[in-house]
């Protein structure tokens, strides 16, 4: 949850006591006893900062020893940069009568010593940290619709500028040199919006852009760009539905890769895309979409679905930091249900509940989860719990009645300093229990209650999971809409097979082919009987297709009937007559 200016910061970390065991334990610590504005680890999570409200305080982790004490009371935002050299806080942007334009209120500090290396204006909240590529050389800012581009933290030159039109956003890619840069343009006067790649620091015109995508119906963008920053996902969201089938907007998602592949990718289920995830080998990622119950696939590079994990009350996708266990969840105003699941296998491994949870994050170690409940989304019952992934709840603390949780965080470790481990499927031993979900059962009035159960009449249908992937279906790899239109197909045609009426009897006469008849006698008389004859068995015809279908005929439509045979005769008779 973002921090906020007000309330009590509560943070959870890991500490590793053995590298050997990797044993995880959980503290919880208050640095002082003023209420925390905001909190931040480092990104090796050597370092810990928060703000009280008095000053800004930076400590070790190891041992807590001060590294760094600022006087700035007003932070309400902070971060280290990747290599914790300089530590960024933000203050709300204000004017005053001293000051007409206001104070620059993002500052960088230079750490261990404190010194100011620059002060710069930053009056939106969005986007208000720079970024920097991993190794510190490259810094990258948001200003005036143009983006910024930094050497080596030199702050007092420019090294480098894009501007085009309108840069509403940008990403940054992760890993190392070279780095990439995603930028979003929003489109105007009736023309698209769009999202072009760019290797720094080659930045000049379309020509020079790795890749391109344009698109309407884009009030802003969500850019996600995988571990390898090999490719970036793009999810186009507008404000407004202007068909009224969804107050969430609508949201499209967009597949960008830096060998100029794109393409929209294709979602099951029309409804709201509520959440995307990369995998963290960066061949894969998780959508979470469609109209509730809402549906969750795994899809690979190429935008082909490879896992459908069916239908169900959720919002949500978390990857382990290992790649190897995927949580799909309904926090918010669903109620907390979590589907664990083992990704190699694709097999559900549990699935707990976390009543009101409005935050969820995976610890370092990919055995562990916490969920809570934080202000201001909630007020009441603030508190976290501590899992296993196999539902064990290890540890639980609430908060004082007087008191609110704004956030938790866990302590951050370097990239492969836990391995995967091979999931487990029985639940961890917990004194706390586990909260598996308990099956559902559809209602039943008190009077109907003593009765056999009947089947019930849904609002929508389940789909159980699916695995699209090639050799481990028993059907073809189809998609779930082709495959029940094949089902449909083949339960007519068996339908229609059983419907069909008993052959009849070898000796009866064959009917009359359409070639004879469309012949003329050449005789009005006689036309007019062969047509009469042939009316009177086409309804013969039709009432054995009723009767086959299970109509009970009248007693006169039985006797018609029975005259088949004869009025057959006498057709061959006029028809050999010609």
């Amino acid at each position: 949850m973002p921090p906020s200016s007000r309330g009590t910061s509560t943070h959870t970390t890991n500490k590793q006591t053995n590298p050997q065991r990797r044993a995880v334990t959980v503290s919880v610590f208050l640095r002082d006893s003023r209420p925390s504005r905001s909190v931040a680890f480092s990104r090796d999570g050597t370092l810990f900062g928060w703000c009280n409200g008095h000053s800004v305080s930076v400590v070790k982790c190891a041992d807590g020893s001060v590294v760094s004490t600022l006087d700035l009371p007003k932070t309400a935002l902070l971060e280290f940069s990747p290599l914790n050299s300089i530590l960024v806080t933000w203050q709300p942007y204000t004017k005053t009568q001293d000051s007409p334009q206001g104070d620059a209120n993002l500052q960088l500090w230079e750490l261990p010593s404190g010194r100011m290396i620059k002060a710069l204006y930053q009056k939106k909240v969005d986007s208000w940290c720079p970024r920097w590529s991993e190794d510190e050389k490259l810094c990258v800012r948001s200003v005036n619709n143009e983006l910024h581009f930094f050497e080596n933290n030199d702050f007092n030159s420019i090294a480098n500028k894009l501007h085009m039109q309108k840069v509403s956003d940008f990403a940054l890619s992760p890993g190392a040199q070279p780095s990439k840069v995603a930028i979003y343009v929003p489109g105007i006067k009736g023309a698209p919006s769009f999202v072009r790649l760019y290797q720094y620091p080659v930045l000049g015109g379309p020509s020079a852009a790795l890749a391109n995508k344009s698109f309407f119906k884009a009030d802003k963008v969500r850019m996600q760009w995988n571990q390898k920053a090999s490719a970036i996902l793009v999810t186009a969201s507008t404000e407004v539905d202007k068909s009224g089938a969804s107050y969430y907007g609508e949201q499209t998602l967009h597949y960008l890769a830096v060998n100029g592949e794109t393409a929209l990718v294709q979602l099951a289920k029309n409804g709201p895309i509520y959440d995307v995830a990369w995998s963290p080998n960066s061949m894969e990622f998780c959508v979470v979409y469609g109209f509730m119950p809402a549906k969750a696939t795994v899809f690979n590079l190429k935008c082909d679905p490879v896992f459908d994990f069916g239908t169900g009350p959720r919002n949500a996708a978390y990857y382990s930091p290992q790649g190897h266990i995927l949580v799909l969840a309904g926090f918010g105003n669903l109620r907390g249900h979590m589907e664990v699941w083992d990704v190699k296998k694709y097999k559900q491994v549990s699935k707990p509940e976390a009543p009101d949870a409005t935050f969820f994050s995976w610890c370092p170690d990919g055995e562990h989860i916490v969920t809570a409940t934080c202000s201001p989304r909630l007020r009441v019952s603030n508190g976290f719990k501590i899992w296993h992934y196999t539902g064990s709840v290890l540890h639980k603390h609430s908060v004082a009645e007087n008191s609110q949780l704004w956030e938790v965080c866990w302590q951050s470790f370097p990239s492969g300093a836990f391995p995967e481990r091979p999931v487990k499927y029985q639940a961890a031993p917990s004194e706390l229990g586990t909260t598996q979900a308990a099956p559902t059962q559809a209602y039943r009035p008190p009077a109907l209650r003593h009765l056999p159960a009947t089947p019930s009449t849904k609002l929508h249908e389940d789909e159980p999971p699916q695995d699209l992937r090639k050799g481990h279906s028993g059907e073809k790899s189809l998609s779930k809409s082709a495959l029940k239109n094949q089902r449909k197909r083949e339960a007519k045609k068996a339908a229609k097979q059983e419907a069909k009426p008993d052959p009849e009897p070898a000796s009866a006469p064959a009917p009359v082919s359409n070639s004879q008849s469309e012949a003329s006698s050449g005789d009005p008389e006689t036309d007019k009987k062969i047509k009469n004859l042939k009316k009177k068995l086409k309804a013969i015809e039709e009432l054995r297709e009723q009767q086959a279908s299970g109509k009970v005929l009248q007693k006169n439509q039985l006797e018609k009937m029975q005259k088949e045979e004869q009025l057959l005769k006498e057709l061959q008779e006029l028809q050999i007559e010609q």
